[in-house]
């Protein structure tokens, strides 16, 4: 008799519903922050305002120079991690990349600190991605797997462009404002001495500019993370891999800030955060989840926690903090 096992497929329908959903919130805040940067050009100059704005953004999206990623990493003081070190974190590497249809396979690199994170940088054609010592300590292959088809999703997304280019219009826009305040400031004497009208509206507008902006630019953060999580989850076939990921993560973060932040129980504005709730999250990777009989896994790893013989040379093992470049790792 042929033997059953119970294996997870992809649930379509609700694929489908979330990858819709998140492209048009994309899409939505795409289409708010460079409106509301169109709008205060034409407050501060006009038509030829608009004019002058819609070339500087055509001239930023083809020629905006992105960081070098041995840059990047010296930054945070990682490494490249040798396929020696961690033969089966690069073969599960290779197999995602190659699902994604990425040319190259990202560098990895690793990053000796106990916080427990993992972050991409670069575009499709060149990128690396960067793995601490907490999270290989922290998460079996299964969970690394899905974390590791997050960053790659990012890669083949071209996020990190994308939100280069978000950030760049927030401080454009914040320009903007300070450039519009000081033109009100200085026009204050004949504005208070004469019977010149005010549009109090458009004066609201240019001091909430940069407020508005960056909201909109986490908001863009927080859609393309969900977006990441779908695109993990299809290139796995297991979104209950990442889903466990994300829970262990969360417990590690919260176990952080108790010892560095005692009674600290305030939770964060969801507005605020640059990254979706993990309840949230979790919560649409399980409804992917549609058992069925019979088949086999799209992902075949190990489950047993992972140790790596990584060589310090000479650095060692950090705790988390803000060092003077502005990073925190």
């Amino acid at each position: 008799m042929k033997r059953k096992r119970l294996v997870m497929k992809m649930n379509q329908f609700h694929l489908l519903r979330h990858t819709l959903l998140n492209r048009l919130q994309t899409l939505s805040l795409i289409l708010f922050i460079g409106g509301y940067l169109v709008l205060l050009g034409y407050l501060i100059w006009g038509r030829d305002g608009i004019v002058w704005l819609l070339l500087a953004g055509t001239v930023i999206v083809l020629l905006s120079p992105t960081a070098s990623l041995q840059l990047v990493m010296r930054l945070y003081r990682a490494r490249p991690l040798h396929r020696s070190e961690a033969p089966e974190l690069y073969r599960i590497l290779g197999q995602l990349a190659e699902r994604a249809g990425l040319s190259v396979l990202p560098t990895l690199y690793y990053l000796p600190s106990r916080m427990v994170n993992a972050f991409a940088v670069g575009s499709p054609q060149q990128a690396a991605v960067a793995v601490t010592e907490g999270l290989l300590n922290t998460l079996d292959y299964r969970e690394l797997s899905g974390v590791l088809a997050h960053e790659i999703s990012h890669i083949r997304n071209n996020d990190i462009r994308v939100m280069g280019l978000a950030d760049m219009a927030s401080r454009l826009t914040s320009t903007l404002s300070t450039v519009g305040q000081f033109l009100l400031l200085i026009n204050l004497p004949l504005i208070l001495f004469s019977n010149v009208q005010v549009n109090w509206l458009l004066v609201m507008i240019l001091l909430f500019a940069p407020q508005l902006s960056a909201l909109a630019q986490l908001g863009l953060s927080r859609t393309r993370e969900y977006d990441a999580d779908l695109n993990a989850a299809q290139l796995t076939g297991d979104p209950e891999g990442l889903a466990q990921a994300l829970v262990k993560l969360e417990q590690r973060q919260r176990g952080l800030w108790r010892i560095l932040m005692p009674g600290y129980q305030i939770p964060e504005p969801s507005l605020l955060r640059t990254h979706p709730p993990t309840e949230e999250r979790v919560r649409r990777l399980l409804e992917l989840k549609q058992p069925v009989e019979d088949g086999m896994a799209n992902v075949n790893f190990s489950t047993q926690v992972p140790v790596f013989r990584v060589r310090h040379e000479g650095r060692p093992i950090r705790s988390p903090r803000r060092h003077l470049s502005g990073l925190w790792y």
